[in-house]
């Protein structure tokens, strides 16, 4: 069963996990990936799995929830900006 803190986790998690899939949309959608930036990307996609391993040690499901779908967020971003990158 899931505590306060938890649901406040869990809160936290949704809200914080989907602003990042507009911009995935949106970037999917367009192909412009000029304004993203490739350091940013990388440093943000190593700080998420390392959080991602940090909730999985502490057995926190928000934690690993939220950070697993970013890191899948941030995949796509990076791979879109690989491959749409290479067309500007």
């Amino acid at each position: 069963m899931l505590d306060n803190i938890e649901i406040i986790g869990l809160i936290a998690a949704v809200l914080t996990t989907s602003a990042f899939l507009p911009q995935v949309y949106k970037t999917y959608k367009s192909k412009d990936v000029s304004s993203l930036s490739m350091p940013m990307l990388l440093l943000f996609f190593v700080g998420i799995i390392l959080w991602f391993i940090y909730g999985i040690i502490i057995e926190s499901f928000s934690l690993m929830m939220a950070n697993g779908i970013t890191i899948g967020s941030y995949a796509l971003l990076i791979f879109f900006k690989l491959k749409y990158a290479k067309n500007n």
